[in-house]
């Protein structure tokens, strides 16, 4: 039974820096973008989101009459500890050479206090495995982070870190995967409904 991810990310919070768990809100006075992807999307989905209300608030503007699950912490965006709410330039101005191998080389690599894409990685993998499992043959929108979504991008298109990171992911796109008899595959990036 092929289970069809729907993710979407949520809407902008026009924030000029590191934004991972720190709880900001999305702007979603799109009316007209958030109608058309509440009437595109399956309606007879089931939709989840990460805890964070920059990702709930979006889900529950988009929900309409479908089921909505709880939200979930584990699909948070990346935790950036001490980088939270920071610029690129003043974290390169302490620590240039740990946040240009953090980015260069996501893997194991995490900000202080925070988690690296692995970690990250790890995280949302487990979720989605376990909704993929569990509600098996449905069509299920995962409204989350930038970060959520790569990694699922990474996984599904059998990607490196790198590759994946290559792939924009624009506020309130959609991208497609799907799960089949343990198999993840990859359909589309960054659509624009």
């Amino acid at each position: 039974m092929t289970t069809r991810f729907h993710l979407v990310r949520h809407g902008p919070t026009h924030a000029k820096c590191m934004v991972g768990w720190t709880d900001i809100p999305a702007d979603l006075s799109d009316h007209k973008r958030l109608a058309k992807l509440t009437d595109t999307l399956p309606q007879d989905a089931l939709v989840i989101s990460s805890d964070l209300s920059r990702a709930s608030a979006t889900a529950d503007s988009i929900v309409g009459h479908r089921n909505r699950l709880p939200h979930s912490h584990a699909l948070r965006e990346m935790n950036f500890g001490t980088w939270e709410m920071r610029s690129w330039a003043e974290i390169d101005a302490d620590t240039p050479e740990q946040i240009r191998a953090f980015w260069d080389t996501p893997g194991d690599i995490a900000p202080p206090k925070g988690e690296s894409w692995n970690m990250l990685c790890t995280r949302v993998n487990h979720q989605m495995d376990y909704l993929a499992q569990t509600y098996a043959g449905a069509d299920i929108i995962v409204v989350g982070h930038f970060g959520q979504i790569l990694c699922q991008i990474q996984r599904a298109g059998g990607l490196t870190a790198i590759q994946a990171f290559s792939h924009k992911i624009d506020n309130l796109s959609v991208s497609q995967i799907s799960h089949d008899k343990g198999t993840w595959d990859l359909h589309h990036i960054n659509q624009i409904l």
